[in-house]
């Protein structure tokens, strides 16, 4: 019988071990402690995407098999053919403008004095839900240049270039001596000098009156000119104020451009003062005078941006003031690693600020740049809530994506095999940009 001392001896078979993992920790110990995750992961992921696979094959009520007959779909059906082109737009778009501005913030942030303060300006979106934000930018965008912060900057800045009529609604009242012409009005018989001319006008609210407009006044016979009053022609109250003249409560037109027009050609032209009153030269005796069309054109109300053709570009805008805070941190952190000595160096070989940017800061980021670029691209694959939100009705079609038309098709349509098969699709959209991030990720590990 063998000695205890002979089982020590060099030919003897060393006892099992348990088996443990790369931390020390025993591999079954460390299954049960991943066994709840590995349950959610299963019934919460593994689950949903083998149940839409499978359901992707049937019919709408699910008892008959479709084959492939809801992936042709994909491709046939407007709607859908529409949200593809869509987030084509998205991803193109979306990704690369947040990154390049993300990149103009990180590197800009290191050289001004707030460059935290202004870091937290920019990242402090991300702390707002696509909800909300939707709900602010359905805001923004209001048509309303009373309302909508796009359109009241696009408006100021048309109006200070192009200045707005302040009468679009004006037009002569009944028994008036002016007729339509060319979008404005003209006297119906010619002017004599020495006669005052009365042009009065109805249909300016009077909260839409100038507000330097006064009250108007009768003009008084000029000599050798001609004289006259074009007014708001409109007393409230039934029966109050004499028609054709100004009563004390009336305002004059002011600003309104009056034109002496002889055989199709101005001979002269004014602007009424605040009061109303004008006055022409003595060459305009025996000419009509024309209010041009000009003073009656709609005030500019600004864009469309929820309109069809600008409504995706508008929702894009939205996503980038979201998500370029979170570009912004990730390549600040990438630039924070870059060594100085390069930059030093490239300064001292008479590089510019530019070239130091375009030939050596950029290829130096270049991994955390397509890490953030490719996080971005998944991320608009899937957008939805904003696209929902700030989409009214009318032009939610133009607007419409891939996340979106499979909420329709599944819930509004009630066609469940196709939008199992959306889901399905956009899966697979996802996959190879998902690998591509892992792949560089694993690179960039065993740099």
């Amino acid at each position: 019988m063998a000695t205890p001392a002979a089982a020590g001896a060099p030919g003897a078979p060393a006892p099992p071990r348990s088996r443990k993992s790369v931390t020390g920790t025993r591999r079954t110990v460390a299954a049960l402690f991943l066994l709840p995750a590995l349950v959610l992961l299963g019934a919460l992921v593994v689950y949903p995407i083998g149940y839409s696979v499978v359901r992707s094959f049937y019919d709408q009520s699910g008892d008959g098999f479709a084959g492939v007959d809801n992936y042709k779909a994909l491709f046939t059906d407007e709607g859908i053919r529409t949200a593809l082109k869509n987030n084509v737009i998205w991803v193109v778009f979306a990704p690369t403008v947040a990154t390049a501005l993300g990149l103009v913030f990180a590197v800009l942030t290191e050289r001004v004095r707030w460059g935290t303060a202004f870091k937290l300006v920019v990242f402090m979106p991300m702390a707002i839900s696509m909800l909300a934000a939707g709900i602010i930018f359905r805001l923004v965008y209001d048509q309303d240049p009373d309302k909508g912060v796009a359109n009241a900057v696009w408006v100021g800045v048309h109006d200070t270039f192009a200045e707005s009529s302040a009468f679009p609604k004006a037009h002569p009242g009944r028994d008036s001596p002016l007729r339509p012409q060319d979008g404005g009005f003209i006297t119906k018989a010619p002017v004599r000098t020495g006669v005052p001319v009365a042009l009065p006008l109805v249909g300016v609210a009077p909260d839409q009156m100038p507000g330097s407009a006064e009250k108007a006044v009768q003009a008084r016979p000029g000599q050798g000119e001609i004289t006259g009053t074009a007014w708001q022609d409109f007393t409230r109250g039934k029966g109050v104020g004499t028609l054709g003249a100004p009563d004390p409560s009336e305002l004059g037109y002011a600003g309104m451009r009056i034109e002496a027009v002889k055989d199709g050609e101005v001979v002269a032209s004014t602007k009424a003062a605040d009061d109303g009153t004008f006055t022409l030269p003595a060459k305009a005796d025996g000419a009509q005078l024309r209010l041009p069309a000009s003073n009656f054109k709609e005030a500019y109300n600004g864009l469309d941006w929820l309109g069809p053709s600008l409504v995706t570009p508008a929702i894009i805008g939205s996503y980038i003031w979201m998500w370029a805070g979170f570009a912004m941190v990730l390549i600040a952190a990438g630039l924070a690693g870059i060594p100085r000595e390069l930059l030093e160096a490239a300064r001292v070989d008479g590089a510019n600020e530019w070239q130091v940017f375009r030939r050596v800061t950029v290829p130096l980021l270049a991994p955390v740049l397509a890490v953030v670029a490719v996080t971005l691209m998944i991320n608009v694959l899937k957008v939805f809530d904003l696209v929902f939100i700030i989409a009214p009705g009318s032009s939610q079609d133009d607007a419409n994506v891939l996340a979106l038309e499979l909420y329709r098709k599944g819930f509004s349509e009630d066609q469940p095999g196709i939008a199992s098969a959306i889901a399905v699709f956009l899966l697979l959209l996802v996959i190879p940009v998902m690998w591509f991030n892992v792949r560089r990720l694993r690179r960039e590990v065993r740099r």
